[in-house]
């Protein structure tokens, strides 16, 4: 083996979960995090006696001269000086997940999309779950890909959800099912504008063989005009309308159209989830699901049992006859759209903003101006986001400069039923939060504090 290390840029979990496992096989690993990171001591200890050194807060150069492989953690962009002086180097730069497919033996069905991709993972998940092989869920919906792929064999699959931020540094990553849900304006903080961010979610398919399968949503244009650049087998779904071939839905059914075997899968009315934009997820995973080897029996005992994913259109509780939802995975404007699109007789009351991505905003207005009675807007990107609420005359805007808690309880002194509580902030959380999660954990916790309040 040679005596060069391997450099691990980033000690959040996906850095940590890649820098174990290439010490466990006896690799010799840097784990390198910019600025100074506490992590846990036994993890750090146990990590030091595989011969693995942990750095930060320190100029990298010296450090990178030792390495021949530069591995960078998805959070962090490729524009830092610690990525120029890698390149200065000469050195390979890839993504964790890159890391993780060269290192993974078995099989692949990954999914990457701007909304969506979470619930259909989730459901491929389940899906794959029913094989009787080993299978796992991976990825951008959990921990490291390298650390959850490790005990896996060759007969194995993954349902791995995959983001532009995971996709934008693998070289080879091919696998044997890709599914892109949709893809709509996201991340142009990170990816400078839409050719940057699709060019990133491209990767998924880019590396893949005339034997693997692409999976595409006839609906999207921006998504569905990719297949000309696949050279794997492209396969299409549509919830709008009958395809010659693929996934759609027939008569209230989901229906899928392969080879030319036709298979009813279930009813729409089965499912436990509403909202149009889950049922163009059930297709993506039950054609992934399909091509791993799934019976349309299995895909339809895990339909009528899947109950959503937490913090994406999620029932928290009904206080006076309001119902709250928790949909704070609405990270982007068309994710936001798609949740209140759910409700079709509106009377949304919507608690939107967080930290701005700098999408464009006038279709979520729009959809805001059929769909609500109160728009409540917080967090750093209120005033931008009240500038085009006030352009697209949306009534009864309502802005918040305190906290998260103070946003809350506004919508609750002010719903009254048939009305419902939706957070969908169509941003991210930065300004306020670690991530979506914790915003969606809190907000569940407040409604709930709230529920009692009245009960008492």
């Amino acid at each position: 083996m040679s005596d060069k290390k391997i450099f691990v840029y980033g000690a959040g979990i996906s850095g940590q979960g890649v820098s174990e496992v290439l010490a466990e096989r006896g690799d010799k690993v840097i784990l390198y995090n910019d600025d100074k990171k506490e992590l846990d001591p036994a993890w750090l200890k146990g990590f030091a006696t595989r011969g693995g050194q942990y750095v930060c807060g320190e100029d990298p150069e010296p450090y990178l001269e030792q390495c021949h492989l530069f591995i960078i953690s998805p959070g962090i962009p490729f524009t830092t000086e610690t990525v120029k002086k890698a390149r200065a180097l000469d050195m390979e730069i890839i993504a964790e997940a890159e890391q993780a497919s060269r290192m993974y033996k078995g099989h692949w069905c990954a999914v990457t999309g701007s909304n969506g991709k979470t619930t259909t993972t989730t459901l491929l998940g389940e899906m794959l779950a029913t094989l009787p092989v080993k299978t796992t869920v991976a990825g951008n919906i959990g921990f490291a890909l390298s650390k959850e792929l490790q005990d896996l064999d060759e007969n194995s699959w993954v349902a791995a959800e995959l983001s532009s931020f995971q996709l934008e540094g693998t070289t080879s990553l091919a696998p044997d099912v890709a599914c892109i849900v949709n893809i709509t304006p996201d991340h142009f903080e990170r990816h400078g504008d839409m050719a940057g961010y699709v060019a990133a979610k491209s990767k998924i398919f880019a590396f893949q063989t005339p034997d693997d399968i692409l999976i595409l949503n006839a609906d999207d244009p921006v998504s569905s005009g990719l297949g000309k650049n696949a050279r794997s087998r492209v396969i299409y779904f549509s919830t709008k309308k009958v395809l010659p071939e693929g996934g759609y839905i027939e008569d209230g059914w989901f229906v899928l159209n392969v080879d030319g075997k036709k298979e009813q899968i279930c009813r729409v009315s089965d499912l436990q989830i509403f909202g149009a934009h889950n049922e163009q997820d059930v297709l993506a995973a039950c054609l992934s699901a399909f091509f791993a080897g799934v019976t349309p029996e299995n895909m339809a005992r895990v339909l009528k049992a899947f109950k959503g994913v937490e913090h994406r259109l999620e029932y928290v509780t009904t206080i006076h006859g309001v119902k709250y939802y928790n949909d704070s995975k609405a990270t982007n404007t068309d994710s936001a759209i798609k949740a209140l699109e759910a409700f079709k007789d509106g009377h949304v009351i919507l608690l939107a903003g967080g930290h701005d991505k700098m999408t464009g905003l006038d279709d979520l207005m729009e959809t805001i101006k059929a769909k609500t009675d109160a728009l409540i807007l917080l967090g750093e990107a209120r005033h931008r986001f009240y500038e085009a609420a006030r352009a697209h005359g949306v009534q009864n805007i309502i802005m918040i400069d305190g906290s998260f808690e103070d946003a809350v309880r506004r919508a609750y002194n002010i719903a009254k039923a048939p009305q419902v509580v939706l957070l969908s902030p169509a941003c991210s959380s930065y300004d306020m939060f670690a991530n979506f999660p914790e915003r969606g954990r809190v907000f569940k916790q407040i409604v709930n504090d709230l529920a009692k309040e009245a009960e008492a």
